[in-house]
């Protein structure tokens, strides 16, 4: 169960004891594993399929203040959401940027205009610690002026404010990783927790399956949390503490499309006709996002698709919103999905359920377990602070200081992002628009990447027309950022498997690297393909073709 060159669990039988084992690796699950190791603790990160897999990658990759939480009334969670979100522009500031929303003011809006603009007073004040621009109102002829192709039936003006934007939120997952393993946090992948080890009801080990290599380990432990988002019944079931449902899922669904005509400059949030619900369009890498659904879903988060229905609804709401864009599923490059690990509040829609997390903990049945219901994207360090500060409690000690609000991501450690993008185009080698890629991708680690496609010149070409990406990109990925497949090498480390033909075209080129690096016989490269291709069909559009692909690959 070694990864990346970390030292492996011993064998089952001879337990090697954490302080936390943290079973789960999205966002969440990272933040609280790294926030504990970085405070002193021995910790396990365990994780079924990949960092980021699961609902961390299938947001529709904002850093928002939660502005529709006002809706709620949950302002805590908006002034939280939003300090966060100032502390990742600061702290991540390759992956983490500022944007524009537009919000347009209609007649037939459920919401009225005077309620829109005391909620952007509200956003406004409960952001006095921004760096970016308060909110500005524009008339009907300035909004038509920044937004000329969109529906000026009912439009009296609109609002501008501002928010973030993770491009590449599995990214964010990885540098937080590669931040908790520095602090010496085991980090294990394709490894499936199978149950707790319990003695007179306190938690005492976690069993696990490595699913790679068909292994089972247990990791003996003082104290699990599960993070596992929408899969934390799933984890908990046939457990002593598996008797009470926590997860309400709801489904959010998105449209990925080339840019499109009328399509608008800015991220527009707009309420639906339809129904009333809060729908995005939104730029995104030189495309466009358009989502988001929240649909009940009960049943395997693996399997979430976008449907039929889903699919309709969202281009259904473009096509109302800019006549002209006339789309159709032909547009459509692919469609993802996503499952909320939403509390299980049965009496309530799912977009009224609140989005506040909760720390829950298993005693007395299961001492020494907790699990964490609901969280978001934006503020999942400060989740991360308040759970490990939780956790040192439980184990009788005084919980050291945190610092991650202060400390840097791996790929941000430098200071002047302007001078590093030009000293790398001068060491030459690749162009400049290879490097702007990198840089916005990894950051300051970008010159590692180069550094080892300068002591083999094959892998400074490229591999990927449509993204830019370079051969030296998969060898550094699965040489430092826990790969162990081809698949988390191209969909969540050089973000290849999200271009406009999910990867397809680039597949036999980075199999064949891979396999001549990592030593891979003809039937592994071949398994690795296959099991590639199967991934990807999750992003099918229903009743549209599949997209060419290397005829070789398929």
């Amino acid at each position: 169960m070694s990864v990346n060159g970390q030292p492996a669990p011993p064998p089952p039988g001879v337990d090697e004891i954490f302080d936390l084992v943290v079973i789960g690796a999205g966002i969440n699950g990272i933040g609280i594993a790294r926030d504990a190791a970085a405070r002193g603790l021995r910790v396990a990160l365990v994780e079924k399929e990949d960092l980021g897999s699961g609902t961390s990658s299938w947001s529709g990759r904002l850093i928002h203040g939660g502005l529709r939480y006002l809706e709620q009334g949950d302002i805590a969670l908006v002034r939280e959401s939003l300090r966060e979100r100032e502390r990742l522009f600061r702290l991540a500031p390759h992956l983490v940027k500022p944007v524009p929303l537009m919000i347009p003011f209609y007649r037939h809006n459920r919401r009225s205009r005077w309620m829109l603009r005391l909620g952007m007073i509200a956003y406004d004040i409960l952001s006095f610690d921004k760096t970016t621009a308060s909110h500005t109102i524009l008339s009907r002829a300035e909004t038509l002026r920044r937004f000329p192709e969109m529906d000026g039936d009912g439009l009296e003006g609109c609002a501008i404010f501002m928010d973030g934007q993770v491009v590449w939120s599995e990214r964010l997952c990885t540098e937080v990783a590669l931040s908790a393993a520095a602090e010496g946090c085991r980090i294990f992948t394709h490894c499936r927790v199978d149950g707790f080890v319990q003695e007179g009801g306190t938690l005492t080990g976690v069993t696990c399956t490595d699913l790679l290599a068909g292994t089972r380990h247990t990791l003996s432990t003082a104290m699990a949390v599960n993070a596992a988002g929408p899969w934390v019944d799933t984890v908990l079931k046939g457990q002593a503490a598996g008797g009470k449902r926590h997860i309400g899922g709801a489904k959010g669904s998105h449209l990925v499309l080339d840019p499109f005509p009328g399509a608008p400059p800015d991220v527009v949030y707009y309420e639906s006709r339809v129904d009333g619900r809060l729908v995005l369009v939104i730029p995104w890498g030189g495309r466009y996002l358009i989502g988001t659904t929240d649909k009940k879903f009960d049943e395997d988060p693996d399997t979430a698709v976008a449907d039929d229905a889903e699919i309709d609804y969202l281009l259904g709401e473009v096509n109302s919103l800019i006549p002209q864009a006339g789309l159709t599923r032909d547009d459509i490059l692919y469609t993802y999905s996503g499952v909320r690990p939403l509390p299980y509040v049965p009496a309530k829609s799912e977009w009224k359920v609140p989005r506040s997390h909760v720390i829950h903990d298993h005693a007395p049945e299961c001492r020494g377990l907790l699990s964490i219901i609901g969280g978001k994207l934006t503020t999942y360090r400060s989740l991360a602070e308040e759970t490990v500060d939780a956790i040192f409690r439980r184990l009788g000690r005084k919980p050291p200081p945190c610092h991650t609000a202060s400390v840097p991501f791996p790929g941000a450690r430098i200071a002047d992002w302007q001078r590093l993008r030009q000293e790398l185009a001068e060491a030459g080698g690749v162009d400049r628009a290879t490097v702007d890629r990198l840089v916005d991708i990894y950051g300051s680690r970008a010159g590692d990447i180069l550094a080892l496609g300068r002591a083999d010149a094959d892998l400074l070409a490229k591999i990927d027309e449509d993204s830019g990406a370079i051969g030296a990109e998969l060898v550094f990925t699965f040489e430092n950022e826990f790969c162990r497949t081809l698949t988390d090498a191209l969909i969540r480390r050089i973000m290849v498997g999200l271009n406009g033909n999910c990867g397809r075209r680039s597949l036999k080129a980075a199999a064949g690297i891979l396999a001549t690096r990592q030593g891979w016989d003809e039937d592994r490269k071949q398994r690795e393909i296959d099991d590639y291709l199967n991934y990807i069909r999750r992003f099918d559009v229903a009743g549209k073709p599949r997209q060419t692909s290397d005829m070789a690959a398929e």
